[in-house]
């Protein structure tokens, strides 16, 4: 396959991916603000943190109150990770491979994106957004159905996987750092009841609150819920399930020996938490260097295959 060609796919699936996650991440903090009492201070800061804006939102807005951030992350081109623009590069990549991807994909990526575009600001209010947000996961997922329904299980479909499932371990990886430290501040104990809620919004941002539960049978706690979305290799959206499904890909493309050798190393690591023993410093150096990795990783892959 062409370099070109294989570059186009793998992108197309990572901007996909992460405007399916932006979305449920602004929906789940929406919901999750309503179900708090109002003294226990949670905000919209950690989404920008969670998707390492910063220093673009900062230089754009003078506060990180709700109009602002959900304005920055969903309808503001000036952000590169908007989900406008993940849809427009979404868009984009596909026009250039429509000879590639079936014609009824390209068709809903294109009626997704300008109905995502003709929604404009109405999603900056409670009222709409619900609606908007919905309309672009469903449409992503459809989307995602219909690749994998309909593609040649060629280097294609790999090189879509793999965007797709290396996207899917950095988002991971980036909500359970961001949220095990800032999701649970000190809390008195009239309000620790509420940390069960803030644990299922964690799960919630994964699509994982049913899974883990049908899974674990047990109540919600931080221990076990680490242990979920890092190590268990059967739900989709975990870390070891998205480096096995990496791993799976690499074994489908030529030369892939020396980037196979890093994602089972990542794996090992993740292996050998003990997370009911876990401190949140350490956690916070282990999933650093699963970031740190997932990026290797894509150079890797930059290198070896476009």
């Amino acid at each position: 396959m062409l370099s070109r060609v294989a570059n186009h796919i793998y992108w197309m699936e990572r901007y996909l991916e992460r405007a399916e996650n932006t979305a449920r991440l602004i929906q789940v903090n929406t919901h999750l603000l309503l179900d708090l009492p109002r003294n226990v201070t949670l905000g919209w800061e950690p989404i920008i943190d969670m998707l390492s804006f910063r220093d673009v939102f900062y230089d754009l807005y003078k506060e990180a109150d709700e109009k602002s951030v959900i304005k920055f992350m969903v309808t503001d081109t000036a952000n590169p990770g908007s989900i406008i623009n993940c849809l427009a590069a979404v868009r984009e990549n596909a026009r250039i491979i429509r000879e590639i991807i079936p014609s009824e994909a390209w068709e809903q990526i294109n009626n997704l994106y300008i109905a995502a575009k003709a929604d404009g600001q109405s999603v900056l209010t409670r009222r709409h957004r619900f609606n908007c947000l919905h309309r672009i996961i469903v449409a992503n997922q459809t989307i995602t159905g219909l690749l994998g329904g309909t593609m040649l299980r060629g280097e294609g479909y790999a090189f879509l996987r793999l965007g797709r499932h290396l996207e899917r371990t950095d988002m991971t990886s980036r909500i359970i750092d961001v949220r095990s430290a800032s999701l649970l501040p000190d809390l008195s104990p009239e309000q620790s009841a509420f940390e069960n809620i803030q644990w299922m919004g964690v799960l919630k941002s994964l699509t994982a609150y049913q899974m883990y539960r049908q899974e674990m049978r047990i109540r919600i706690n931080r221990a076990d819920v680490l242990e979920f979305l890092i190590n268990n290799k059967q739900f989709p959206r975990s870390l070891q399930h998205g480096l096995m499904q990496i791993g799976k890909c690499l074994l489908e493309l030529p030369n892939s020996e020396s980037i196979s050798q890093q994602v089972k190393a990542l794996s090992e690591e993740l292996q050998q938490l003990d997370t009911h023993e876990l401190t949140q410093d350490r956690l916070h150096e282990v999933i650093d260097d699963i970031q740190l990795g997932v990026v290797k990783l894509h150079q890797a892959i930059d290198s070896q295959y476009f």
